[in-house]
């Protein structure tokens, strides 16, 4: 009975996917985890509370860690579509250019033509001395519209990450198959 050697390295092209699947997921569990504590418990707050926290939150958000795995998913996705070209187009490489283009799209674009604007809009709003009609005006303007576009991308990164998961499970295309059982 002869035992084949089986190699189990991972390529640059398996570490880019493992980071690209990581980096999309963290940040639908972060746009998760807004849609389901953080915006619902802000809804219940006064209109003064409310603008402060998201002030606050907008500012906080910006640092290392976020815009890493944010601009990662950003840089990763379509360095993992490209590494999956080839002659044969296989599922894993369609997968992961429609996921792509959701992300950067729906998620990213979003993001920065349209939530980054309101949190702008937001954060040059000046709340001290700010009256009560004034206040209750800004929530109106910013809530319901930020609310919406974080839903969309939302939505998006978490098909974004359904199809980077599918293309993690699916099978090998067909060169890297054939290249791997050629091997010593």
């Amino acid at each position: 009975m002869t035992r084949s050697k089986t190699n189990h390295m991972f390529t640059f092209s398996h570490i880019i996917m493992i980071a690209t699947a990581l980096t999309t997921a963290l940040i639908s569990g972060l746009f998760y985890a807004w849609s389901c504590s953080v915006i619902p418990g802000l809804a219940r707050v006064s209109d003064s509370t409310y603008l402060e926290a998201m002030q606050q939150m907008n500012r906080a958000i910006l640092n290392p860690v976020f815009f890493l795995s944010f601009m990662g998913t950003v840089l990763l996705l379509p360095l993992c579509t490209y590494l999956q070209y080839g002659p044969v187009l296989s599922v894993r490489f369609w997968l992961l250019l429609v996921a792509s283009i959701i992300y950067l799209g729906g998620t990213f674009g979003v993001t920065m033509f349209g939530n980054v604007p309101l949190n702008n809009m937001l954060d040059a709003f000046q709340l001290s001395g700010a009256t009560s009609v004034e206040l209750s005006a800004m929530r109106a303007k910013f809530e319901q519209p930020w609310i919406y576009l974080h839903t969309i991308r939302t939505i998006a990164n978490a098909i974004a990450l359904i199809l980077v998961v599918m293309a993690c499970l699916s099978p090998a295309p067909v060169a890297e198959r054939i290249a791997y059982l050629h091997r010593p």
